[in-house]
């Protein structure tokens, strides 16, 4: 949307820390492709963090240059600077948007923030556990677009597909966004904005009515709506814009045999999972073997940044290639 010559940065971070097979397949795809990161990651894993964060604790922000050269990243495709934090993937968007870029990185400017790839899926109740999309939601809460993006298996089998496809999302996504991020920290914040709900209000006419792309597409740019892309490692190059959908986690919990008035150890983990068909889910569509966007409101529907919930029925749209309707004119 700009035609500044100023280089574009990708703020990336995941879940699984930084040195998952995932991530480091996903800065290499970014280099190769030629796009500046600046990569904020969990120093460890931290799957199914959520949005936990550390408070009053000292966390050691540490560089990783070295694995440009592990990596054989590319300096003259793109830059690449690696940092890794000991917190949460939720502590790593905090620290980088709230200060911490500007520090050890003075001048860069993201204009995207990108979580993943995620081992494993990040599908329905997912959202409320998942460390993956707890940070891109993170991010959205300071002003930030931004894309969550998991592989639905959690072997590496198949993982190219789900980098692939993440790629090409972020190439369509950055298709609408400016140069730089305009509501960063949210300088302003205009509760008149087309795209925001009017609760406990329902009017009848929404501000948005005559072009919902264009409210869907300021959502997305001003941190109100987050993307989150799950590939299934049988891709078949197709995509499909989609909602949660349901799936339940049966036996989730085991515990071990004890003798009369010894503690029980549970340990919540392995359980099997089945699902409820609903009309374009996330679930159903990767179940077929399509990638999965679901455009997901970042703030929880009765606070005054909520996204209008007539217009996230707009949202579930698709374009002939099968991405939200909104990321093209």
């Amino acid at each position: 949307m700009s035609t500044t010559d100023e280089p574009v940065w990708i703020l990336l971070t995941n879940d699984d820390g930084i040195e998952a097979p995932g991530f480091r397949l996903l800065v290499q795809a970014l280099n190769a492709a030629g796009h500046n990161v600046v990569a904020f990651a969990p120093h460890e894993n931290n799957s199914a963090a959520g949005m936990r964060i550390n408070l009053g604790t000292p966390m050691e922000l540490r560089p990783r240059q070295d694995l440009v050269a592990t990596w054989e990243l590319n300096s003259k495709n793109a830059e690449s600077l690696l940092f890794e934090l000991q917190g949460t993937p939720c502590d790593t968007m905090i620290v980088a948007l709230d200060g911490g870029l500007e520090h050890v990185a003075p001048g860069i400017h993201p204009r995207l923030v990108v979580s993943g790839v995620n081992l494993g899926p990040n599908m329905s109740q997912d959202s409320y556990h998942s460390g993956t999309m707890g940070a891109a939601r993170e991010a959205g809460l300071y002003g930030m677009p931004a894309i969550a993006s998991s592989f639905t298996s959690f072997e590496l089998e198949g993982m190219e597909h789900a980098i692939q496809a993440t790629v090409e999302l972020i190439e369509v996504a950055l298709g609408v966004l400016p140069h730089e991020p305009q509501n960063l920290r949210r300088p302003t914040v205009d509760l008149s904005a087309p795209h925001l709900n009017r609760w406990p209000d329902i009017p009848e006419h929404p501000a948005w009515e005559k072009d919902p792309k264009s409210a869907l597409r300021t959502a997305f740019q001003e941190g109100e709506l987050m993307l989150n892309l799950n590939v299934p490692p049988q891709w078949n190059g197709e995509v499909e814009t989609t909602r949660l959908g349901m799936r339940w986690y049966r036996d989730a919990v085991s515990f071990n045999s004890i003798e009369p008035g010894e503690s029980a150890t549970f340990t919540i983990g392995a359980a099997s999972i089945d699902h409820s068909e609903v009309a374009q889910s996330d679930c159903d569509v990767v179940a077929k073997g399509l990638a999965s966007v679901s455009c997901l409101p970042v703030w929880p529907q009765t606070h005054p940044l909520a996204l209008d919930d007539k217009l996230l029925t707009w949202a579930l749209k698709s374009c002939e290639g099968g991405y939200p309707a909104w990321l093209y004119d």
